[in-house]
Parts: structure tokens; C-alpha cells; sequence
């Protein structure tokens, strides 16, 4: 039995076939890869040292809104490196 996921990348292979990609725009998305990883990384260390001496200072609200402001910056990044993935392989 398939799971949604494989599912879901059935239909979308049907509508988006994926296109074959060259060595240039492999290079490319791996580039883009490695960029965005180490940017989400540099992000969580820092904001999870601040949510941690929030933590220990007793200080839960601001906790509470740092890790919000986390999962908004892993969003949008995340987004905006799917966006650019987007554009070598060509579909947007």
C-alpha cells in the first residue's frame, strides 16, 4: 500500500513531469542545498540559545515568543529555498 506521500508525488509527476536535470543545474540546486541548510542552521542556533536563556530566566512568554518567531524564520526560509529549486529545475 502507498502512503499519501508517494500518492500525492504520483499525481504531481502526472500534471509536473519532473525534467531531466544537467550537471549545471544539479550543481546549482545543490549550491542552493548547502546555502539554505547552513542559513536554517545559523537561525536555530541562535534563536535557540536566546529561547534557552529565556527559559532559565524564567522569562516563558518571551520564550514562547521566540520560538514562534523560529518556526516563522524555518518557514519562510524554507519557502524561499523551494522557490529558488523551482526556477533551476525550470517550473516556475
Amino acid at each position: 500500500m502507498k502512503s499519501a506521500y508517494e500518492l500525492a508525488m504520483e499525481r504531481l509527476n502526472k500534471s509536473q513531469p519532473m525534467a531531466k536535470l544537467n550537471e549545471r543545474q544539479k550543481a546549482e540546486i545543490a549550491e542552493i542545498d548547502s546555502k539554505y541548510a547552513a542559513k536554517i542552521a545559523e537561525r536555530e542556533i541562535l534563536l535557540k540559545d536566546r529561547i534557552s536563556e529565556a527559559a532559565q530566566a524564567g522569562d516563558f512568554d518571551k520564550q514562547q515568543e521566540l520560538e514562534v518567531e523560529l518556526a516563522r524564520e524555518r518557514k519562510a526560509l524554507q519557502t524561499e529555498w523551494e522557490e529558488k529549486k523551482e526556477r533551476v529545475h525550470g517550473r516556475k
